[in-house]
């Protein structure tokens, strides 16, 4: 019998990594955790996104924040870093999916996906601590309901399902969701900035459920390792190798050895390791599949702003995401703040030009856009007080659309890069986006009675979109030819490697994917087998 140093060895601890790191700790095994990110307590979040070395992450610069951007030919990626992942800086919206997600060709008829995940999306619910419908109505939501209203929509508007303890705000009590087993919870003050990282101590991040309850139970959590191998030992195994996170010369190698590994470093770090283990050699069983059906959730960012809004309009109050509405049957809109203060991103924003032009007429249209009112202009474009001036709005669709992520050599580096995959080509603008864009903005003018405007991104100018929510490339498939990953979620070729993050999501599912990784990772952990007992899996 080999001896390993560990049971099993996560890489990463987001959605995903949280679940196998808890799931298997109670059924007997040793587990370690690799984080790339730093361990955040309450405090040490960034007041706002100015604070750039607590907010974004850059560690070979010195910042080691929550907020990761990533870039590719076809898409900008927004991601999470940290101890507890995505859920340090995601919007703490846990939608579920509509039906057209669960019969997606890819993996319609490997199972009943929806009658199969329903009990693991309950158990979700429960650990992240969805409240269903946001309580509060305030002046954003009030024009969000005006404005699906007048794009002939009011019916589908609603108040989002939030992971935040409500509480009393302000007011630290005993833990109250796992019978006084987790950490104490504050009540929300609806600072608004939980996408900075919530210093209050109400958002339900990874590290008030899942993550602290792993630790209880003897998990280890190494943060500010990056792993930079994953290699197959010849009797059985894998050998785990990481290094120190944005180290320039001193990597302080160190390598451990595991039964199984479970890759749960976000959609990126996940494919980037698969990609690059494939090529060394490291692990030369990956399906060639990897990469295929990359996701973006057909997604864009655009938005709404004025030159100045009124004391009382208080735009910048609430969590970071509260309500919705569906544009048509395909197109979902959320819409997005950021806490006073926080303006950073802002930086990001720009007029909304045409999308369907080319290039140099975007680029036209949008000098004469500024060119005729251009004092107003500045006054919008200032990044002082964005944040308590407009509203993001977050467009996410069920289109069937792809990219295909490979490797290419590039000043003698291996990188990822990307090409249009399967389905419609992945859009560079969405038209239903601007839409919901300027009546959102028509109905801020209406209620603050300044000058108000739908504004889009700099990236989309250029033709690439922005995306928060990265899946795909190494999805379920019934055969190691369509995907890289079977039903339980093992690795073909590879059956002690298991993928169980975003990367294993096969389809868009046109809603945030953060309560449906949880409920896939439940139902591929509950299908472990205790510690010594047999595995009733069915052999690859």
């Amino acid at each position: 019998m080999n001896e390993f140093d560990e049971d099993v060895i996560v890489v990463g601890s987001g959605f995903g990594g949280s679940v196998a790191a808890l799931r298997l700790a109670e059924k007997g095994y040793r587990v370690r955790v690799y984080e790339a990110g730093r361990r955040f307590e309450d405090e040490d979040f960034a007041k706002t996104s100015w604070d750039v070395r607590r907010y974004l992450w850059a560690p070979a610069f010195g910042c080691f924040g929550v907020q990761r951007i990533h870039r590719l030919p076809h898409v900008m990626i927004l991601a999470g870093a940290g101890v507890g992942g995505g859920s340090l800086n995601y919007a703490n919206t846990l939608y579920q999916p509509g039906a057209s997600f669960f019969a997606d060709p890819q993996w319609w008829g490997i199972a009943d996906w929806a009658s199969e995940l329903a009990p693991h999306y309950a158990t979700a619910k429960r650990m992240l601590g969805v409240v269903e419908h946001y309580p509060h109505t305030g002046p954003v939501e009030r024009i969000m309901a005006g404005a699906a209203a007048d794009l002939g929509v009011g019916d589908t508007f609603r108040h989002a399902p939030v992971g935040v303890f409500l509480g009393t705000p302000g007011v630290r009590v005993p833990d109250p969701y796992f019978g006084g087993e987790g950490p104490e919870r504050t009540g929300c003050t609806l600072c608004g900035n939980c996408m900075v990282g919530c210093r209050v101590g109400a958002k339900n991040t990874l590290m008030k459920n899942y993550l602290a309850l792993a630790e209880r139970r003897g998990v280890e959590i190494e943060a500010l390792r990056t792993v930079s191998e994953v290699r197959e030992l010849p009797e059985g195994g894998f050998a785990v190798t990481t290094r120190r996170s944005g180290a320039w010369l001193r990597h302080s190698p160190r390598t451990v050895t595991a039964g199984h590994v479970v890759l749960a470093a976000g959609t990126w770090g996940t494919q980037q390791l698969l990609h690059r283990m494939k090529e060394s050699g490291a692990l030369p069983r990956i399906s060639d599949a990897v990469g295929r059906l990359t996701r973006t959730n057909s997604e864009a960012l655009d938005g709404a702003i004025a030159v100045k809004v009124p004391e009382s309009l208080q735009l910048a109050r609430g969590v970071a995401i509260t309500t919705s509405f569906h544009v048509d049957e395909r197109t979902h809109v959320e819409n997005v703040r950021y806490g006073p203060g926080s303006n950073l991103m802002g930086a990001l924003a720009t007029i909304l030009v045409p999308g369907d032009l080319p290039l140099w007429r975007r680029l036209g249209a949008l000098v004469v856009h500024a060119l005729r009112a251009p004092e107003r202009q500045l006054r919008i474009g200032t990044l002082r007080h964005w944040s308590e001036r407009g509203i993001i709005a977050l467009v996410m669709q069920t289109a069937d659309n792809s990219l295909t992520l490979s490797l290419r050599r590039r000043l003698g580096r291996l990188v990822m890069t990307s090409a249009q995959g399967h389905g419609e080509p992945n859009p560079s603008h969405l038209p239903q986006a601007h839409a919901a864009a300027a009546a959102i903005a028509a109905r801020m003018q209406q209620d603050g009675g300044e000058p108000a405007e739908a504004r889009g991104t700099w990236p989309e100018v250029f033709g690439i979109p922005l995306t928060a929510h990265f899946l795909g490339g190494a999805v379920i498939s019934a055969t190691p030819e369509g995907g890289v990953i079977d039903a339980y979620h093992r690795a073909w070729g590879h059956p002690g490697l298991h993928v169980v993050d975003g990367a294993a999501v096969p389809a868009n599912p046109g809603v945030n994917p953060s309560l449906t990784i949880t409920a896939l990772a439940e139902r591929a952990l509950s299908h472990w087998p205790r510690k010594g007992e047999a595995d009733l899996r069915p052999p690859q």
